[in-house]
Parts: structure tokens; C-alpha cells; sequence
């Protein structure tokens, strides 16, 4: 079998495999990057960048439905699917071929094929084995479904919502997390009646509570049904028609049923296990420099457990390519990653939630800033909060936010969590009027005891 060498081969051209090719190659390596598929991966092809494309169209319709409320006589005529699809697939192929030019100027070589682990440093792809002095494993995940439950005609997994040709009238969405609000909140701007079930008790339930609430209730203000702490039971489909069970003997019936209830490590038939490699639930298991059992072999990325997240796994990527030069990178802190939900209202948050930090630190402090207070808010006729999370006397451990745009303010919010600052170090500095990030300094001025805006 002919054997081609390398510094570095990674298996995965996503957000994790990429980052860790460009920045080992801008290190001096020589990289091999083995992809299957597209490069970019599930975020740039079927994940984050076309679901905000959608979005975005979404927050688009809205504006021309209510133009009226600030004098434009606007108005929805319908959505026009395929406009949108050309529009969202053109903002994918122009990132694509710029990821393209990126790597092949890099001098990475792109291996296009599926490829096989094969221990203890080298991937084979089509009868070729290409060596390693390092490998990184970087595989990304799948759409999950619940046993039994069967994917196909009108029962789907974000991978076919993303491509619909025509907005269905009736949907319901399987799991409350962040794909399953994300597309919930499209299709109800897009004018379809949408129900939510999510067998935990609230929606986006790896959030703060607070932040359920506010979007549970920003939800139902716009019409969207959430049916929550209730077990989805079947599901059968009749012409053109999925009528769902809930084990509370509701039955509701429609025209698509999204089935979101999570991503699963893409771990099997990839050599792994048969190599020896470390793994638990079909997660592949790491110490937190992202090394696996295995000498010279990292895995990063959604293959990993934790956030499933594209920037996670770019910064991981990143971090690894760092770490095979001998750089001694920091090793990256899970709460300090930022998280952002992009439904409208938007929820976005980093650290600890209130209940975390209470096991964590036992007394805490919390104060919840509304944006009712604020000028762009109030001129975006947006509602929601930011929740501030300290350890009695110390720095700020989590922020918490909902409202439109509001993950716009992650930024300045994980350089606070991450950079340990006290609100007292956060109050002084001058944040722009009129601004929504006014209201992030608003809620650290009144933490230190220096509230201006708020009552009490």
C-alpha cells in the first residue's frame, strides 16, 4: 500500500480539523487534511452559517410584517423559498470558496475521500496510508433521533429543514434545545403555527433558568406552543399529513415533524475503536490537552465530550496545533466558551449559571438588569434581561442575556468571565450610548453599587 508522510494528518475538514491544519501549517508543518465531504464541514454547510442565513431572512419578514408599528407601510406578501435558499446558499459558497483559497494557500494537501484510523499514526483513504508524526481526529457529529423514531418523507433532522422548498403550514419540533428553538422561531415568522415539545421541564434547559423563562415567555407572546416536561411517545405519518403522540394522549397533527433532540459523536466506522482508542458513549475520550490514549494523537471538536459548538472546536483546533509545536498553549476553559442561541429573542450567555456557581462557590450574589431601561432596546422594541452571577466579594462568574441582538454582547461578556473581572473593574469603562452593550456596563455599574438606572 503506498504511504505518504507528513507533520500532521487530520481526519475532519469541519471548524476543528481546518483551524488545526491552517494554524499547524502557518506554524511550519507540513499537513495532510482528509475530508469526505465538503471542507467547512456540518457548521458552514448544514449548521451554524445556513441556519443564521435563515435567521436573518426570518428577522427580515418580521421587519416588512410590522413596519407599521414605526410609520413604514410595509407588509409580508409570503416568502418566497426558493429566493431564500438562493440567498443562504449563496452566503455558504462564498465563505466555501473563500475556506478553499485559504487552505490551498497554506500548501495543505486536501485529501478528498473517506478515511480510516489506522493505528498508531496514520488515516488510510482509498489505499492510501498517509503517516503522521502527529494525528488529529476531528470527525464532527450527526443528527441524532430517538430509537425507533425513523427519519424520512415528513419526519426530518435539521440537515432536510435547512433545504425545504415551501414553508410548511403546521410543524412540530422534537426537543427545545438550541437547533430545535432556532427553527421553531423561523417557521413562526415564516407564518407556520409551531408547537415545541421538550421532555425536560423548560426550553433550552442547559441555560440559566431565568433565561427559560424569558424566552418561554417571549415564545408564547408570539404564538409558539411549547409543550414542556412531557415525553414524546410516536409518531405516525398519513398522506400528507405526521401526527404526533405525547405521553399525555395529546396527539397533534402536521405537516412536518423536526426531530432535534441533539447531535451524537460521528465516531463509528472511522477505525477508531479497532485502533484502540479511548471512548466512552461513543465520545472519544481526552485529557484536557485534547490527547487521547493514544501517543501523538489528538481529537477534537464535537467528537469530544462537552459544548458541541463550532468555535469550540476551531479554538481546540487551534489550540492543538499550538500544542504539537511546543508552544504550551493554556489549556481552554469549558465555561469560559461562549454560547449563543440565535432565536428571536436571542439568548446568549457564558460561565456558570446561577445554580452552578451556587455549588460551586456557595454564596453568590445575582442581579438581573432589564432592558426595558435601555434606549436601543426600547428603540428595537425588544424585551428580556442581563443577569449577572458574582461569588460574594469576587469576580463575575456568569452572564446571562436575552433579547434581539443580544449575542452581539458575547464578546465583551467572556472577556469579563474570562479574564476574571469584579464588576468594579467592568463599571468605569465608558460603553457607548445609545447602545444595547449600555446595558451590559448598566448591570455591572449597579453590581458594584453604583446603580443609576434601576430602582430600589
Amino acid at each position: 500500500m503506498p504511504e505518504r508522510t507528513a507533520d500532521l494528518v487530520i481526519l475532519g475538514g469541519g471548524s476543528g480539523g481546518y483551524a488545526c491544519a491552517l494554524r499547524a501549517a502557518e506554524l511550519g508543518m507540513s499537513v495532510v487534511l482528509v475530508e469526505k465531504d465538503k471542507l467547512g464541514g456540518t457548521c458552514l454547510h448544514r449548521g451554524c452559517i445556513p441556519t443564521k442565513a435563515l435567521l436573518h431572512a426570518a428577522e427580515v419578514a418580521d421587519a416588512a410584517r410590522d413596519g407599521a408599528k414605526v410609520g413604514v407601510l410595509s407588509q409580508l406578501m409570503g416568502i418566497d423559498m426558493a429566493g431564500v435558499n438562493t440567498y443562504k446558499d449563496g452566503v455558504v459558497g462564498r465563505l466555501y470558496k473563500g475556506l478553499q483559497g485559504l487552505v490551498k494557500s497554506r500548501k495543505i494537501e486536501l485529501v478528498e475521500g473517506a478515511g480510516t484510523f489506522r493505528g498508531p499514526r496514520s488515516v488510510e483513504v482509498d489505499g492510501t496510508t498517509y503517516a503522521g508524526r502527529n494525528v488529529v481526529l476531528a470527525t464532527g457529529s450527526y443528527s441524532k433521533t430517538l430509537p425507533g423514531l425513523e427519519i424520512g418523507g415528513r419526519i426530518i433532522t435539521s440537515d432536510q429543514a435547512i433545504a425545504l422548498d415551501e414553508v410548511p403550514r403546521r410543524v412540530v419540533v422534537l426537543g427545545g434545545g438550541v437547533i430545535g428553538v432556532e427553527f421553531a422561531s423561523v417557521w413562526r415568522s415564516f407564518g407556520a403555527e409551531v408547537t415545541v415539545v421538550e421532555a425536560l421541564p423548560r426550553l433550552v434547559p442547559n441555560e440559566d433558568e431565568f433565561a427559560s423563562k424569558l424566552l418561554e415567555r417571549a415564545f408564547r407572546r408570539r404564538k409558539i406552543t411549547a409543550r414542556t416536561g412531557v415525553e414524546f411517545t410516536g409518531a405516525k405519518q398519513v398522506n400528507d399529513t405526521v401526527t404526533v403522540s405525547l405521553e399525555s394522549g395529546e396527539e397533534i397533527e402536521a405537516d412536518l415533524l423536526l426531530v432535534a433532540v441533539g447531535r451524537g459523536p460521528n465516531t463509528t466506522g472511522h477505525g477508531y475503536e479497532e485502533a484502540g482508542l479511548g471512548m466512552e458513549r461513543g465520545f472519544v475520550t481526552t485529557d484536557e490537552r485534547l490527547r487521547t490514549n493514544l501517543e501523538g494523537v489528538y481529537a477534537v471538536g464535537d467528537i469530544v465530550p462537552g459544548l458541541q459548538l463550532a468555535h469550540r472546536g476551531f479554538q481546540q483546533g487551534i489550540f492543538v496545533a499550538e500544542d504539537i509545536a511546543g508552544l504550551d498553549p493554556a489549556p481552554i476553559d469549558e465555561a469560559g466558551i461562549p454560547r449563543v442561541t440565535y432565536c428571536e429573542p436571542e439568548v446568549a450567555s457564558v460561565g456558570l449559571t446561577e445554580a452552578q456557581a451556587k455549588d460551586k462557590f456557595g454564596e453568590i450574589e445575582t442581579l438581573t438588569y432589564d432592558l426595558g431601561g435601555n434606549g436601543k432596546s426600547q428603540i428595537l422594541q425588544t424585551s428580556g434581561a442581563i443577569k449577572l452571577v458574582r461569588a460574594t466579594d469576587g469576580p463575575v462568574v456568569g452572564i446571562h442575556m436575552v433579547g434581539a441582538r443580544v449575542g452581539e454582547l458575547i464578546g465583551e461578556a467572556q472577556l469579563v468571565y474570562n479574564w476574571e473581572a469584579e464588576p468594579g473593574d467592568v463599571a468605569p469603562l465608558v460603553h457607548a450610548h445609545p447602545t444595547q452593550n449600555e446595558a451590559f456596563g448598566e448591570a455591572h455599574l449597579a453590581l458594584a453599587g453604583k446603580s443609576l438606572h434601576t430602582h430600589g
